[in-house]
């Protein structure tokens, strides 16, 4: 297949990585011992640990999946040609962050793709383990978010390994050892304190700080907020299981269980895979926004 442009053999930095996670982790429970920090529990390790596997796994066929839909769309539809030259890495970066902000988000606003993403929320705990808690579903869909790249030019092996890159850098961030870092990183960059705040259930983190590797679209969106009461971790309402099967499709099956069983027009019924999770037919529901604006009337 002839694309015109010369193809160099991207790896996959994610699998290379695989013993760099490994290393860290002892690394940081031997850490988190020494100060008594109660970061760690073997189940809910143990629970992340599955799911990382499981998603590695189960991303070879996704991988494969998404890679033919976004060739298919650079082959037919593109409006450019980028080549693979330094500046167009520059652009790579900036667009998938993105796009990559934009997914995240509507993850949160939007239960359908929220059904795969809160497996990755679903641990009360916050430590490099949690970072591997990832969901065996949400690649089959996510990648719609990264067409538009395709679109614009940006070849699909491009694409791939710039997403491995930013979820690469994410892992680092899921950690309590690290407080704050110098203020012009974090005026940029995400890290450690302004992901704390994602994962936290406290009313005024709800949806907030989706960043990537980038906080600055956090800050130009309106949805950022510094950290600054202690985070308390998980969901709302807790899935609480350490089953690897129940946390990938828990909320899958809550999703279809609201949708067919729910006593209202057939409208009302799709709405419940594409509202925010919490949303109710008859509004005895509470969203995010709902949860933060009482929170807010409180203070």
């Amino acid at each position: 297949m002839d694309l015109g442009i010369n193809i160099p053999e991207i790896p996959n930095i994610i699998h290379y990585a695989i013993p760099f996670f490994i290393i860290t982790l002892v690394i940081e429970i031997v850490l988190t011992s020494r100060k008594q920090m109660a970061s760690y529990t073997f189940k809910d390790a143990a629970a992340s640990i599955s799911m990382g596997l499981g998603n590695v796994f189960i991303g070879l066929l996704a991988k494969a999946m998404v890679l033919s839909a976004l060739t298919y769309m650079y082959m037919t539809w593109r409006f450019f040609t980028i080549p693979f030259t330094w500046w167009a890495w520059l652009l790579v970066f900036f667009a998938d962050d993105f796009c990559y902000y934009w997914f995240h988000r509507i993850s949160h606003e939007n239960r359908f793709f929220w059904a795969s993403h809160v497996v990755h929320h679903s641990s009360k705990r916050y430590n490099l383990s949690t970072a591997l808690r990832q969901t065996w579903s949400g690649s089959f869909t996510s990648f719609i978010f990264w067409v538009p790249m395709a679109l614009l030019g940006f070849h699909p092996a491009m694409i791939l390994a710039q997403m491995s890159i930013s979820l690469l850098y994410q892992y680092w961030i899921h950690t309590e050892l690290i407080q704050k870092l110098p203020k012009w990183f974090e005026a940029v960059f995400n890290t450690p304190s302004h992901h704390r705040v994602h994962h936290a259930t406290n009313p005024q983190y709800l949806d907030r700080n989706h960043a990537g590797i980038l906080i600055i679209w956090d800050k130009m969106f309106g949805t950022f907020e510094p950290e600054v009461e202690k985070p308390v971790y998980g969901l709302v309402k807790n899935i609480d299981t350490y089953n690897p099967v129940k946390i990938a499709f828990t909320e899958w099956y809550l999703m279809f269980k609201d949708a067919i069983s729910s006593k209202t027009t057939l409208v009302n019924k799709l709405k419940y895979f594409y509202k925010p999770p919490g949303w109710k037919h008859d509004g005895s529901g509470m969203v995010s926004s709902d949860l933060r604006k009482q929170w807010k009337d409180h203070q």
